[in-house]
């Protein structure tokens, strides 16, 4: 079992699995959560606090996109591009038919979900330019 989902009981877990068994449930799922500005400092947040306190920043809601992922027997990756003149942002990535795509959460749209077309990722972090720099 994905340890940052282990305390979850047995129905929130059968839940879990249910409802974000492919990139865009899980996607879906992430756009309808808050997201967390971290106003009273820095947080963290586990899968399980995402799943019941229905706020995430970037780094929290990629985690959760990547414990999903593994819950259902995928690798759980998690990308984390770099700035210079801004804050990180950090995306689960995942893998259809030899091609790559990203899940994401985000203050701004243009930083969430990319589509698995993909052949480097490279490439996937680089679709993120235009938004991010």
């Amino acid at each position: 079992m994905v340890r940052a989902l282990a305390d979850l009981t047995a129905r929130e877990l059968a839940a879990f699995r249910r409802r974000l068994d492919t990139p865009p449930k899980i996607q879906r799922f992430l756009d309808e959560v808050a997201y967390n500005l971290e106003t009273d400092g820095d947080t963290f947040r586990s899968p399980r606090r995402v799943l019941r306190d229905r706020t995430a920043n970037c780094i929290e809601g990629a985690v959760l996109a990547a414990a999903a992922l593994r819950v259902h027997g995928e690798p759980p990756l998690i990308m984390d591009l770099t700035a210079v003149r801004d804050e990180d942002h950090v995306i689960a990535v995942f893998r259809r038919r030899g091609l790559w795509g990203a899940i994401g959460t985000s203050k701004f749209t243009g930083l969430r979900y990319r589509e698995p077309v993909y052949r480097t990722l490279r490439e996937l972090a680089m679709s993120y330019f235009e938004h991010y720099y």
